[in-house]
């Protein structure tokens, strides 16, 4: 089956005005701009999004050698294929699908969302017991779609189905 807003796109704004995450995203969003520009992260970036996405298992990302970093980095967010774009960050020592997403989400200029428990459920989404490309591109799709219809952006959408989560789940 596949994806199914659990709740009015017309409360989307609403939901994302609430949301209320544990660790802001503020200062990972302030990089967006300096990343675009550079065409990859530094390994100190990839700590800090490994962070904010797993707090607990971010120390992982500390293994990669900064070069390896910016190279695996670079070319995600430059190729052209939607598949080597997800999959390639995931070569990265700490950097699962989920956290790949953020990557994809914060500093690539195609809108992405982010692969999170809460934001799957929102959607009746089941979270896969492996991620793969033919479960992530549905997603994104339909994500896309969504946030074109509601007119906002990815990340208000975001917020939105993960706050609705966390207050019904």
């Amino acid at each position: 089956m596949g994806p199914r807003l659990k709740f009015n796109q017309s409360q989307i704004q609403e939901l994302a005005e609430r949301y209320n995450y544990p660790l802001s995203e503020l200062d990972l969003m302030r990089l967006k701009k300096t990343i675009l520009s550079r065409g990859y992260l530094t390994k100190n970036d990839l700590k800090r999004v490994a962070f904010w996405k797993a707090p607990r298992s971010s120390g992982n990302a500390d293994k990669n050698p900064e070069h390896y970093v910016e190279e695996v980095t670079g070319f995600a967010l430059d190729t052209q294929s939607e598949r080597a774009r997800i999959e390639s960050l995931t070569i990265l020592d700490g950097v699962g699908w989920p956290t790949a997403s953020v990557i994809l989400h914060l500093f690539h200029r195609d809108p992405y969302p982010i692969l999170d428990f809460r934001t799957l459920w929102s959607l009746s989404l089941y979270v896969p017991t492996q991620y793969t490309f033919n479960f992530w591109w549905p997603y994104v799709d339909f994500c896309r779609g969504l946030a074109t219809e509601a007119d906002v952006d990815m990340r208000t959408l975001d917020r939105a189905l993960w706050q609705y989560s966390r207050e019904n789940q």
